[in-house]
């Protein structure tokens, strides 16, 4: 059996809960972009940065990007608790989790970091 250690989450109803809310906050995130695509037929470069760069915006696409790195950590977790299994894999199967477990976490915050850098300039 698989322990929680690389779990976001304390259970799985935290996990559970956790995936629903930030796919509820990253399914608003997408109506706001989608509304503001509709609302500017003619949108340029320049209506873009100036949308982009308010704070709330920032706040906005950060909050997504966090929602996103959590929502994609707890199902590729579960993903490779699930799959990524001795019974699955045979005698490699915990150093395969372990690995793919080790490559999603450092993508993830690659993709943070990298965002957040992008996000506010630094």
């Amino acid at each position: 059996m698989v322990t929680s250690v690389t779990s976001l989450g304390k259970n799985g109803l935290y996990d559970w809960v956790i995936q629903r809310a930030t796919a509820v906050i990253l399914g608003v995130y997408f109506l706001c972009m989608m509304g503001f695509f509709i609302a500017n037929p003619d949108l340029t470069f320049d209506k873009w940065q100036t949308y982009m760069s308010t704070t709330y915006m920032r706040v906005f696409t950060l909050i997504a990007l966090v929602s996103m790195a959590a929502h994609a950590w707890v199902g590729l977790w579960t993903i490779s608790t699930d799959y990524l299994t001795t019974r699955q894999m045979g005698a490699a199967g915990t150093f395969i989790r372990i690995a793919f477990q080790a490559v999603c976490a450092l993508v993830t915050v690659v993709y943070v970091v990298w965002g957040i850098q992008i996000l506010w300039g630094i």
